[in-house]
């Protein structure tokens, strides 16, 4: 792998680390670079030092032997001198003559180079330092050489001790600087960690009218914390504003679908009673079919009206007078009062098992009917459609599949929504004009303000599927009464 792209992994994984493990890294690491510099400079001037302070002392120890060996009247050293200073100075001593001819050695085994009296010769494990000594002979002055030698283990065991403490300073250097790092990465991102929890609090919670929380010091997270404050005041705000125009939204729509109810029926009883005289005149056929589509529509606006205020009431949270009842007795009574207008549709229905729940019998009627409606219209004629309840991890579920076209692709989460219809080749609303486009979205209200859920699929037979899911009575919390 090319060395660049391997650095650019290590680069994009160091990314996913937290920042606090960022920091100690980023300190450790150049404190260890800056240790690893010092020791190395360190290291080589002290090296340095250690072995030009023993080249001084060997060329020191071999000019002062030098002068302080003496010389018998034959020309011969004393040799007691020699002898004391090599086993003093753990040395090796040797006299020779330019020629290379050996006068006295301390030593049969050491290997001495050739005399140089110009520095520090190495031999071996021995480094050797060369004085020049003149004594008289019958033949006037001859020069030796006097090679002082001494091991350098003793330098270099003193060197590798102190590269071994620089290494090892340079390690707790930098372990103690990864410490520090992640001591004032914690520091330095507390006040971070608390507007994180704040905000996720927040979020979790949705309540806008917590405060984001201020650190003491005057710095950029500090300005963070102000603008994110500034920001939930006002989403707050907002929020409140929104909530106070759905209110009156909803007072509005329950208001005038309360107003709207009284006069609609009293144009259905009168529009009922003059379809009734005029049926009785065969001569008013135009009049009569001007009063039954009248009457029809006025029928379908009574029943939207009736929608409005039933959903205005549940999106209020004010649901009818709740009661215990058996959802498999609601769900009968439905498919009861459902059966004469099926057109041709056949129903299976299980509803052996009583299911026991808590609320309103009208608005659960209403529910379950609406579903079945919903059945029949987006449906063709021959299509059958089941009915199932049965209990399911301590709730009541009501199943309504049917083997028809389906829902279309997408929409099962967008059925609930108000005023959303069909467009199906099976969809006959627009036909018997009976939809209001509202008949699920009360089918969820309903549901949801009983403690429920409701959901929409594809049923095994292709077509479509909703179940409805109520606590149990002996299980759901008591509630009060509302009206």
């Amino acid at each position: 792998m090319n060395p660049f792209q391997g650095l650019k992994h290590l680069y994009a994984r160091s990314r996913r680390l937290p920042v606090r493990i960022r920091i100690a890294i980023v300190s450790a690491a150049l404190t260890a670079v800056i240790l690893i510099g010092f020791a190395a400079v360190v290291g080589r001037l002290v090296t340095d030092r250690l072995h030009s302070d023993f080249e001084n002392e060997l060329r020191g120890n071999a000019a002062t032997l030098a002068n302080s060996i003496e010389f018998n009247s034959a020309g011969q050293p004393d040799n007691s001198v020699l002898e004391q200073v090599a086993l003093a100075n753990d040395a090796e001593i040797r006299l020779v003559l330019a020629d290379g001819q050996t006068i006295r050695s301390t030593s049969s085994t050491a290997r001495f180079p050739t005399p140089d009296p110009s520095g520090v010769v190495s031999s071996g494990p021995l480094q050797v330092a060369t004085a020049q000594i003149f004594t008289n002979t019958a033949i006037g002055a001859v020069p030796i050489f006097l090679q002082y030698a001494r091991p350098e283990s003793a330098v270099d065991a003193t060197v590798g001790r102190l590269w071994l403490f620089l290494a090892a300073g340079v390690a707790v250097g930098t372990l103690l600087a990864g410490i520090a790092g992640m001591a004032v990465a914690n520091r330095a991102m507390r006040p971070i960690s608390a507007l994180t929890a704040a905000a996720s609090e927040i979020a979790t919670t949705r309540d806008t009218s917590r405060r984001i929380p201020e650190p003491e010091s005057d710095d950029e997270v500090a300005e963070l914390a102000r603008t994110l404050d500034q920001m939930v005041r006002e989403l707050d705000a907002a929020r409140s504003e929104t909530e106070g125009a759905m209110k009156r939204q909803r007072e509005f729509v329950a208001d005038a679908s309360h107003e709207l109810r009284t006069p609609l029926s009293s144009i259905l009883a009168n529009l009922e009673l003059l379809e009734q005289s005029l049926a009785a005149d065969p001569e008013e056929d135009d009049e009569a079919a001007a009063v039954a589509s009248a009457l029809r529509s006025s029928k379908r606006m009574n029943r939207l009206v009736g929608d409005l205020l039933l959903l205005a009431r549940a999106d209020a949270g004010r649901v009818g007078r709740r009661v215990d009842c058996d959802l498999a007795m609601v769900a009968s009574e439905a498919l009861e009062e459902v059966s004469p207008v099926a057109d041709g549709h056949d129903f299976v229905a299980e509803l052996d098992n009583a299911a026991p729940v808590t609320g309103n019998p009208d608005e659960l009627h209403r529910m379950v009917l609406n579903l079945l409606e919903n059945a029949i219209r987006h449906t063709p004629e021959g299509t059958t459609v089941s009915v199932e309840l049965s209990e399911r991890d301590g709730k009541a579920l009501l199943t309504v599949a049917d083997d028809g076209p389906g829902l279309p692709a997408g929409m099962e989460s967008q059925v609930f929504d108000r005023f959303v219809r069909g467009e199906g080749p099976a969809d006959r609303s627009s036909r018997n004009g009976t939809g209001t486009g509202l008949g699920l979205s009360i089918v969820r209200a309903v549901a949801v303000a009983h403690g429920g859920s409701v959901t929409a699929g594809s049923a095994e037979a292709g077509g479509a599927r909703f179940e409805i899911r109520l606590p149990l009575a002996s299980r759901s919390s008591e509630a009060p009464e509302k009206v």
